[in-house]
């Protein structure tokens, strides 16, 4: 017979993780009480069961039909209420589905309802009131005794198998009652094998010891922990200039939050930038600090994400999902480097870390410290309205002087070679004189691979990806063309595919030409590359730069990977090969994107001791983003660049949703853009701009329209895109809404 206690019954909202989907209602018995916010339940969806997490009660109007829980795996909160509420907000913010935020908010092994994917392991101790070592016999069980001794809290079995103590000497030695045998938690460490330099994601670093403030440094860390000890929210933009010492700024701010009892979480833009400063971290605050970013295995991100939420960490580092790290007493978010477009997610949640990073500390009264030495026009145009607070380093460490800049107009050196040309005169020159002095070179071009098209000089037709409208790039090691946007690949063919011509001709470059290049023209020189190519291999980011750390490379040659973040004494030189590559783009951004790499690699040369030179190559000598960041005069973009924005409505003069349709065909597409921009026009919330092919026309297969909605009404404008499509529900699971875009390609 059911018992009283099985015919209670609680309705609960839960969210589950179906693009688009909203929260439904689900009936939990026998149980006193609902499973709480942040727990999983396994529930049914169709035919599927699926794991999903309990946002709250169910709204007070009951559903017709409601379907029971199938399983409560957790009785207290997996996830912490205030990252629920946190991925909510962001559903809502960013016009996806709850699902799709919380998703993101859990650590990989989390989302699927199996075996818990902890690793276990024997651990033997000494027990407490064992018998003294003369009534052990056997010398086995001594050296057992004595390995026992030396370590607190006791040794793994598989050590002590690896020292000569078999599994039957500790068996013999636990039925004596001189040890007991326990299973634990092994955690996977990623930080293992540091101090034999073979960690895959920290580095070594000089510059882990504290050294003196500068008078600005001091200001700005005494006005921040005044911020950080108010204990509300706050917003500091902190403007420093590159090699300003931010780091040193963070470091200590962070160590004065931990030491009142707050934890800190810090965002960096790149899995690049995360090995130096969990160093730097890890130098100052011990193990107590923690990583959280993709290039973790999956064991290693779940065991780092349950050391946070115990609270067994008061630091964590990481890239941009690490916003949802569980971190209790939150009192400092860090966001460095804040204008990397690479803290916005290019696929459903489009969210941005750093605006969530806000919204986390306004939730959690917590210090945001935005870093940057070439603040996003957004953050710089809050600064100038009074909603964040700016405060600036103007000056260098040790008053170092910032590197002096050359500008080559590429039009003149290719006019007097009569071809084209990779390196100017002028950069070869100074990296051979870099070289004889034994300094270091940073060369900078944001295309990887070896030749950016390939074309048939006999009939004129370029290998084009089949999947997208884009040419494919050759990566000459590979032997592969290859689309930098769906993966393709194929072999380089001997003849054309179209008139069976014999030649085919490679035209533009990337870093792998360069690296090539100046490996021809510098036979002795010691040269690495940093691109997504190098890299994909797990630990290959920290060893290129531990080699560039160890003054092992002369020359190393990259993208945007190279450009920021990074502190090198030994570079006294920065090159910048075709350095108005982006201005070319179809996008409001590119002046801003050009004048930030610039400037931020231009800031890489003569952090140590020697001055440092930068030489700028381009076609567009006279662009003001070009000059603006060879002065390293960020004002004068700001005023320029806002005056631009002002006049065409764009952000952050207005807000931007950026709505993309996706079709078998452009008629297709088009036809439901179409249609959605004509919803979105009648609601009168904003300009509506198109809908037109998008300037990526074909992606993966797939031809894709778009139109833009502008205007200063956010929430009204998000609400209208999502009532024309709630009116449109096909086109849903083929249309990409995108709030606060960061690139309109």
């Amino acid at each position: 017979m059911p018992s009283s206690l099985n015919t209670t019954e609680h309705l609960i909202a839960v969210a589950v993780p179906v693009p688009g989907l909203g929260v439904l209602t689900y009936r939990v018995t026998g149980r006193a009480d609902a499973p709480p916010k942040g727990a999983r339940v396994q529930v049914p969806l169709g035919s599927r069961t699926v794991t999903g997490c309990v946002v709250g009660p169910a709204d007070a109007a009951r559903p017709a039909t409601v379907k029971d829980v199938v399983a409560v795996l957790d009785d207290e909160p997996f996830l912490p209420p205030a990252i629920v509420d946190l991925a909510l907000w962001m559903g809502e913010y960013y016009a996806a589905g709850p699902g799709d935020t919380l998703v993101n908010a859990m650590p990989p092994a989390s989302r699927r309802a199996e075996a818990s994917p902890f690793r276990m392991r024997r651990v033997v101790e000494l027990a407490a009131g064992a018998p003294s070592g003369t009534a052990v016999r056997g010398e086995r069980q001594q050296q057992a005794l004595r390995l026992l001794a030396a370590r607190v809290g006791g040794v793994p079995l598989a050590e002590l198998t690896q020292a000569g103590v078999s599994a039957a000497t500790v068996r013999r030695l636990a039925e004596t009652g001189a040890v007991r045998v326990r299973d634990e938690i092994a955690e996977r460490d990623p930080f293992a094998g540091e101090a034999g330099h073979g960690s895959h994601w920290s580095l070594r670093t000089s510059a882990a010891l504290p050294h003196e403030l500068n008078a600005e440094q001091a200001v700005a860390l005494d006005r921040l922990r005044q911020r950080a000890d108010e204990r509300q929210f706050r917003v500091a933009l902190l403007r420093g200039v590159t090699g300003s010492g931010k780091t040193e700024v963070y470091l200590r701010l962070a160590e004065h939050v931990v030491r009142r009892g707050g934890r800190v979480l810090l965002l960096v833009p790149e899995i690049a930038l995360t090995p130096a400063l969990v160093g730097q971290f890890r130098a100052r605050a011990g193990s107590r600090v923690a990583v959280q970013h993709s290039g973790l295995s999956e064991g290693e991100r779940h065991d780092q994400w349950h050391r946070i939420r115990r609270g067994d960490v008061d630091i964590v580092i990481g890239t941009r999902s690490a916003i949802f790290a569980p971190v209790d007493r939150l009192e400092l978010i860090v966001v460095d480097e804040e204008h990397e477009p690479s803290y916005k997610q290019e696929e459903t949640p489009r969210y941005h870390a750093r605006d969530v990073a806000v919204m986390r500390g306004q939730m959690q009264r917590a210090l945001v410290v935005l870093g940057s030495a070439t603040p996003s026009l957004e953050s710089a145009a809050n600064a100038v309205s009074g909603r964040y607070e700016r405060i600036d380093l103007s000056r260098r460490v040790m008053d170092r002087p910032m590197a002096e800049v050359r500008i080559v107009d590429m039009r003149k050196e290719m006019a007097s070679a009569g071809r084209l040309v990779t390196f100017s005169a002028a950069l070869l020159e100074a990296i051979g004189e870099r070289l004889s002095r034994g300094e270091q070179s940073l060369v900078l071009l944001n295309r990887r691979g070896f030749a950016t098209a390939v074309f048939c000089r006999q009939c004129g037709t370029s290998m084009e990806c089949p999947n997208c409208s884009v040419h494919l790039t050759f990566h000459k090691a590979a032997r592969l063309l290859r689309c930098h946007y769906c993966n393709y690949g194929a072999r380089l063919p001997k003849h054309c595919e179209d008139c069976g011509g014999d030649y085919l001709e490679q035209t533009g470059f990337g870093t792998e030409r360069l690296e090539a290049d100046l490996r021809q023209t510098f036979a002795s020189a010691r040269i690495g590359r940093l691109d997504r190519d190098t890299t994909r291999r797990r630990g290959a980011i920290a060893r290129l730069l531990t080699a560039v750390a160890d003054r092992e490379l002369d020359i190393v040659v990259g993208t945007q990977m190279i450009a920021k973040g990074h502190d090198f004494p030994g570079v006294t030189l920065v090159g910048v090969v075709s350095a108005d590559v982006g201005l070319g783009m179809a996008d409001f951004r590119a002046s801003e994107r050009t004048f930030q790499l610039l400037t931020q690699v231009v800031g890489r040369a003569g952090r140590g001791e020697a001055p440092g030179e930068a030489i700028v190559q381009t076609l567009y000598p006279d662009h003001y983003s070009v000059r603006a960041a060879a002065r390293q005069d960020y004002q004068a973009f700001f005023d320029r660049e806002m005056e631009f924005r002002r006049a065409m409505h764009y952000p952050p003069d207005t807000a931007l949703i950026n709505v993309v349709v996706k079709g078998r065909s452009i008629e297709s597409a088009m036809e439901g853009a179409a249609d959605l921009a004509t919803r979105v026009r009648t609601s009168s919330v904003g300009q509506v701009l198109g809908p037109a092919p998008a300037a990526l026309a074909k992606v993966r297969n797939e031809y894709r329209a778009q139109f833009f909605v502008k205007g200063r009404r956010r929430r009204a404008m998000r609400e209208a895109v999502v009532a024309a499509l709630d009116a449109r529900p096909e086109l849903k699971k083929r249309t990409i809404v995108d709030v606060d875009p960061a690139s309109v390609t």
